[in-house]
């Protein structure tokens, strides 16, 4: 009787409980009580990263498939996961550069793009509509992509996930992949949930970037443009005072000086009165190497792409070059004078690529809007104009970005020294991410991290400064980074996130392991890929460097986090003797944009025309 008299109360009580939790539980992201990750299934199969998975192309048009790559033309074929097959699904050729770049070689192993959705909409693979597999190029460590994923995912950036998969077509081996989750709709709905904002993938038209994917983009159209700006430098050494087309002379930009003025001296080196500093068509030696008497530094070639040598005997100022594309470094001793970007216009990137404000008219912006991931409107348009202002000024900045989100991942990222990024020369390789006006930033292409995109000496990227990570110094070109470094409470903030990102990885050893165990994990596959990049011997050596700079740089982080290393590029130009030695770690050995298939940098070097 004593319970019947409660019951109603009883029920009355726990359905108000249940309506209660219902309404947390549906509210609970805006309320900040949980995560917005969803789990959608592929996840944990897929993307387990504990284990080598298999992947098998089954298709009667791969050869055609092959022929065509560059075009990124879609083909039908079923993909077996693990052995689970997934049929009529769409494939391509993917990438950047790297894709006519594997086409200039001899070699057919392309990254490649799987579209589960692409003939039949809805179709998934356990709720994942896109997949990347990437051919490991210039990573002879196989783990540069792989490993700055984890520590972006770990370290709690919004990043794709990713695991190996070994290849194989219609049954036959192909290699050692890396699966990368897409970052389209299934990451945004495991991220973001249904109302997932927009997402765009800005890059500038030019040399690999935009829709175009690099199709127009061809070495050898460099080289030859090399080649030209030899002859050209050796007329100017026949002629001091004057080219064969006039009385103008290159200046130290690539440009012609209205006086006539020469940019450089025939040997490579600058005016004595300083006025211009030698990085115009100065060869030093045949390939880059400095006079014996030490007059010329050896500004010329350096490697193929301007870099220097592993040894220091060539500086790698490339035809005053700077990097690949004619940005200075970062550390200020190139200033980026020589070819520019697409021979001669300059940086890569233009200003909505480098996600700043210009004016209201959505045209400029046209970077932006034109790799648009999900269907866009002009109020969608107008309204990231807008936080595009707020964010340039560096004004209302906590109404327009996902400050931790940014933060997180400038932290790894500035951690990895990739120059082929956002802060780069390039200016391309990330995700933009908004909604209700909030900026976010997500991670994309790492291959060419760690250093080895410029091809800087170890020590320079080891203490790469944390405080000035932009190429070219000025943090205001970079908005949404340079905005860390507009107040102190901001830069606290990012100093704070270092040392707990150094605290998590590197103190606790687990980058250690995860190095260690990845390499033991995918040792057996790498030594039976039949496609492979580099060698297996390769491999062996690569692992310990990418240990090694992991090491140093957590060192070298610490110490600019402290004080007894200076922060800045500045202050590490007047104080280069506190920086934390690198010895014999040659960046190179962890693969490079010097490598080929089966092309040496000397095979390059060869191949260019000698000084007459």
């Amino acid at each position: 009787m004593a319970t019947s008299k409660y019951i109603d109360r009883i029920i009355a009580v726990t359905v108000l409980f249940s309506l209660i939790l219902s309404v947390v539980f549906i509210n609970a992201e805006a309320l900040g009580l949980r995560s917005a990750d969803r789990v959608l299934g592929y996840e944990n199969r897929l993307f387990d990263t504990s284990r080598v998975h298999t992947l098998d192309i089954v298709t009667d048009e791969w050869d055609e498939l092959l022929k065509n790559a560059t075009k990124e033309t879609y083909y039908n074929c079923a993909v077996v996961i693990d052995g689970e097959a997934c049929k009529n699904v769409g494939i391509r050729g993917k990438g950047n550069t790297s894709l006519s770049s594997v086409a200039q070689m001899d070699s057919d192993r392309y990254s490649f793009k799987i579209e589960f959705d692409h003939y039949e909409n809805g179709r998934s693979y356990h709720g994942l509509d896109k997949l990347c597999l990437n051919n490991l190029i210039q990573d002879n460590t196989f783990m540069k992509d792989y490993l700055t994923y984890r520590m972006m995912h770990e370290f709690g950036v919004n990043a794709p996930l990713c695991s190996f998969v070994y290849l194989t077509v219609n049954g036959e081996d192909w290699g050692l992949y890396l699966a990368v989750e897409g970052v389209e709709d299934s990451f945004l709905a495991r991220n973001y949930g249904s109302d997932a904002g927009n997402l765009y993938k800005p890059d500038s038209q030019q040399n690999g970037g935009g829709k175009g994917n690099g199709k127009d983009f061809h070495m050898s159209d460099m080289m030859n443009r090399m080649n030209e700006s030899t002859d050209e430098g050796n007329e100017l050494m026949q002629n001091p005072e004057g080219s064969a087309g006039g009385d103008q002379m290159p200046d130290a930009e690539g440009g012609d000086r209205p006086d006539g003025a020469r940019g450089d001296r025939p040997d490579g080196q600058g005016r004595p009165e300083d006025s211009v500093s030698g990085n115009g068509f100065d060869m030093g030696g045949p390939f880059g190497q400095g006079r014996p008497d030490g007059s010329v530094s050896g500004n010329g070639m350096g490697g193929p792409f301007g870099q220097g040598r592993p040894d220091g005997s060539v500086s790698g100022n490339g035809f005053g070059m700077g990097d690949p594309f004619g940005q200075g470094r970062p550390d200020g001793s190139v200033s980026g004078n020589g070819m520019g970007g697409s021979f001669g216009q300059g940086a890569m990137g233009t200003d909505d690529v480098k996600l700043k404000y210009t004016d209201d008219d959505l045209q400029s912006y046209s970077n932006i809007f034109s790799s648009a991931k999900t269907d866009i409107t002009e109020a969608d348009q107008k309204r990231l104009i807008s936080s595009l202002k707020k964010l340039t000024a560096y004004e209302q900045l906590e109404e327009v970005l996902d400050m931790d989100q940014v933060i997180r991942y400038f932290t790894v990222h500035n951690f990895v020294v990739n120059g082929d990024s956002y802060t780069g020369s390039m200016i391309h390789n990330y995700y933009l991410h908004e909604k209700d006006g909030v900026l976010s930033m997500i991670p994309w292409d790492y291959n060419l991290a760690f250093g080895t995109f410029h091809g800087f000496d170890a020590k320079s990227a080891v203490n790469d400064p944390i405080d000035t990570p932009v190429s070219g110094e000025d943090p205001d070109d970079r908005p949404m980074v340079g905005w860390i470094f507009s107040d102190e409470v901001y830069t606290e903030k990012y100093h704070d996130s270092m040392s707990d990102f150094i605290e998590q990885f590197y103190e606790s050893g687990w980058l250690e392991k995860t190095i260690t165990e990845t390499a033991q994990m995918i040792a057996p596959y790498v030594a039976s890929d039949p496609t492979k990049f580099c060698s297996y011997e390769d491999f062996e050596t690569a692992v310990p460097a990418l240990l090694s700079f992991c090491t140093l740089r957590s060192q070298s982080i610490t110490g600019q986090l402290d004080g007894s290393i200076p922060s800045t590029s500045e202050g590490q130009a007047d104080s280069s003797a506190v920086l934390t030695e690198t010895g014999d770690l040659d960046l190179a050995q962890m693969g490079d944009m010097n490598q080929t298939h089966g092309n040496t940098d000397q095979d390059f070097q060869d191949g260019f025309q000698q000084p007459k």
